[in-house]
């Protein structure tokens, strides 16, 4: 059995503050070291439901967070950005049995967490097909597009509430609530105890009843904190200006609503 991990880290447990998600704060210490932990925890209850392989995508910022010596032997590591589309769910494809995600968050635009947004900040709103999108649900769709269901979720209540959308038999693992600007979250070590065990009991069932159907249509919708970033999107082939700051794109291949991300990521980037 060949599983994926993603692991971000604005849904581990505690976090509350983006001082405490960049690195070269006095906080993110404390926090890559929760990712760690939990990303470990993951990876041990697969190895334990049977895995003969875990790769492991560090998807957070700069793609190197993940204490390497402190997760399990036999992992692959998938650490930094390859440039591509995929970039937290590098190397993923139809070979993988199952995937994982693990601190995930509450996408742009929808109230829930502190550290809310969909790839980056500087996107204030992302849709799919009219609702807001968040990375859970573009990286699951992705999955599942290849016939690999995500079993497991760990992170904020919304998240959790997402993919138990996507389908209920998906395990998930709540460790914490946005609340304004606040966070209240369960104990670290029960965090730890809990992700290990549904990751264990997510593969001992059945993985394909986590399935859920593929749209067989994607408009994206994407608003832009800077209008002339939206002037620049709209020369994307496809894509149409929506008003001062948006932009729509649409398309029958999810593979080119991931590629489109990553062009207006970089295009939002580079605004002056």
């Amino acid at each position: 059995m060949k599983v994926y991990v993603s692991v971000d880290l604005e849904g581990i447990t505690g976090i509350t503050h983006w001082d405490e998600a960049e690195k070269g704060t006095p906080d993110y210490i404390e926090f890559r070291e929760r990712m760690t932990q939990e990303a470990r925890a993951a990876c041990a209850g697969a190895f334990a439901a049977g895995a003969s392989e875990v790769w492991v995508k560090d998807a957070h910022d700069t793609g190197r967070n993940l204490l390497a010596s402190e997760l399990p032997r036999g992992i692959r590591l998938i650490r930094s950005w390859s440039e591509g589309p995929l970039p937290m769910m590098q190397e993923l494809d139809a070979s993988f049995d199952a995937a994982m995600m693990v601190g995930y968050h509450a996408g742009a635009e929808t109230g829930a967490s502190p550290l809310e947004h969909t790839f980056t900040r500087r996107f204030t709103g992302v849709r799919l097909n009219g609702a807001p999108a968040s990375e859970l649900l573009l990286n699951a769709t992705f999955a599942a597009s290849l016939g690999v269901p995500v079993v497991l979720v760990t992170g904020d209540e919304r998240t959790c509430e997402e993919a138990s959308a996507l389908n209920p038999r998906i395990r998930t693992v709540p460790v914490l609530r946005g609340v304004g600007g606040s966070t209240v979250s369960i104990h670290p070590e029960e965090a730890i105890d809990r992700i290990r065990r549904e990751s264990e009991g997510a593969l001992r069932d059945d993985p394909a009843a986590c399935a859920f159907e593929v749209p067989d249509r994607f408009v994206v919708e994407i608003d832009l904190a800077n209008h002339a970033t939206a002037h620049r999107m709209a020369f994307y082939p496809g894509a149409v200006r929506r008003g001062a700051r948006g932009i729509s794109f649409d398309t029958d291949d999810v593979f080119d609503v991931k590629r489109l991300m990553l062009f207006a990521m970089l295009a939002s980037w580079d605004a002056r």
